[in-house]
């Protein structure tokens, strides 16, 4: 059990590891952020900083030695580097590697008997032309690595589309994934500790635009709440397979067939931010609380549910309006210029 007065290193200084910070100091820990960047917003809580490239083993092993336990924020991380953490890291490298790359991730979901939609791993329009053709249509197209929010990836509706999709992802390695048909979109979001314990909130029904989360709501409706206890499952196969200690996200589509696996975070997760107010000890304490041996908190709600609203872009603008509202929860995480789909902030609206 880490005692609290340690230190936490963080990954990332973006707007989880600004999360994950308060919640240490809730439970009387420091947090040491590393990051490349000038200026993050994880700066503003944190005891102290390290500033170096994420592929630097040289600076990672001397954050490593600075710190207690370690964790990350976000998993477009250099492996390589983080191996140098050994044992503080948590989770581990495993989660980190299998998340990073979509066709690792889509055969170790397949492993551990979860449903996800039929796919190839291309690397050539011959490839792409082949996929469509054994897949069928609508397919689309995403880049192994790096994509997020709806970026690296592109629809193929027609055999027209098909050059013009490869072009879109920059002709890089990818997977061609059939188009699902599915009613609503969902998450489960668990943590697990290292003696396998677990804990999991309430599934939250996500809504989506143009690729970025847009409002998750807590309960979900009825067409997502028959299909939980099955991705629950799927879930926990998931987080026991990688080992993994902290909090763990997977992505559902609600479909016809069930519940199929979109895709998993090996981390806090944006579908999650709703966890602060609404449930009794949020996502990112309970992550905070499961990397540094503590007992587990109760993730039950704290009233009849919840909504979670992003704040994209200028949305952030609407600040002082929305500060007045009395029953609104307000975050904003400090990153400067409201860029167009950059996730300025978040609201939650708790219903009694």
């Amino acid at each position: 059990m880490i005692e609290p007065g340690a230190t936490i290193g963080i990954v990332g200084g973006g707007q989880l590891g600004r999360m994950l910070s308060i919640a240490a100091a809730q439970l009387g820990y420091k947090t040491h952020i590393y990051d490349p960047h000038e200026v993050s917003c994880a700066d503003d809580v944190a005891a102290y900083r390290t500033r170096a490239a994420f592929e630097s083993v040289e600076s990672m092993e001397r954050f490593g030695v600075s710190v207690d336990i370690a964790t990350y924020e976000f998993e477009n991380l250099p492996s390589a580097s983080l191996q140098v953490l050994g044992e503080k890291l948590r989770p581990g490298v495993r989660s980190l590697e299998i998340a990073q790359d979509r066709a690792t991730e889509k055969e170790f979901i397949e492993q551990c008997h979860a449903r996800v939609a039929p796919w190839r791993a291309v690397s050539s329009l011959a490839d792409v032309e082949a996929a469509v053709a054994e897949l069928g249509l609508p397919l689309v197209l995403k880049t192994r690595r790096y994509g997020y929010d709806g970026k690296g990836q592109a629809w193929i509706r027609s055999d027209e589309e098909i050059a013009t999709a490869w072009t879109a992802i920059g002709e890089e390695p990818a997977i061609a994934e059939r188009g699902v048909a599915f009613a609503a979109e969902f998450s489960v979001i668990l943590a697990r500790w290292a003696d396998g314990r677990t804990n999991v909130w309430h599934s939250a029904e996500n809504l989506h635009r143009d690729g970025i989360l847009r409002r998750s709501t807590v309960p979900c409706g009825h067409v997502v709440g028959p299909q939980v206890a099955e991705a629950r499952k799927a879930a926990h196969a998931i987080a026991e397979a990688l080992g993994h200690v902290g909090v763990l996200t997977v992505e559902f589509f609600a479909a016809r067939e069930g519940p199929v696996v979109n895709e998993i975070a090996p981390r806090v997760h944006n579908s999650g931010h709703w966890t602060i107010e609404g449930a009794v000890t949020s996502q990112f304490e309970q992550h905070i609380r499961a990397i540094c041996g503590l007992p587990p908190g109760s993730a039950d709600l704290t009233a009849r549910g919840a909504v979670m609203d992003n704040l994209i872009g200028p949305d952030v603008d609407r600040w002082a309006e929305l500060v007045a509202d009395p029953q609104l929860h307000v975050h904003i995480y400090g990153k400067g210029e409201a860029r167009p789909g950059r996730k300025m902030g978040h609201t939650t609206r708790v219903t009694r």
